[in-house]
């Protein structure tokens, strides 16, 4: 069983900065993507960063330049900076991976609340 333990969430003021980790266990394919995701009140869960096996990285516009996702592949963690926090960037942030072996697999952390506010 795959389980993710996302943590580094909390109040943070406008223009602040965060870190969150998400530490994988369990049988995970050494080639996988891993990323987050965030869902605000009352709006759609939406990607904000992921990074695959290989290197590639992928950002929300809305985010570029101010956060960065890095990985550590020793660890099995994934890390989101997040720099130049506006209070648009509050919701409950949820770590994921996924990959393909013959079938599709999907996993979800349990979600760390951001809140930005003054």
């Amino acid at each position: 069983q795959v389980q993710l333990v996302e943590s580094g969430g909390g109040l943070v003021q406008p223009g602040g900065s965060l870190r969150l980790s998400c530490a994988a266990s369990g049988i995970i394919s050494s080639i996988n993507t891993m990323g987050w995701h965030r869902q605000a009140p009352g709006k759609q869960r939406e990607l904000v960063a992921t990074i695959v096996s290989g290197g590639y990285i992928n950002y929300a516009d809305s985010v570029k330049g101010r956060f960065t996702i890095s990985k550590d592949n020793a660890k099995n963690t994934v890390y989101l900076q997040m720099n130049s926090l506006k209070p648009e960037d509050t919701a409950v942030y949820y770590c994921r991976t996924s990959w393909w072996s013959n079938r599709g697999y999907e996993y979800w952390g349990q979600g760390t609340q951001v809140t930005v506010s003054s």
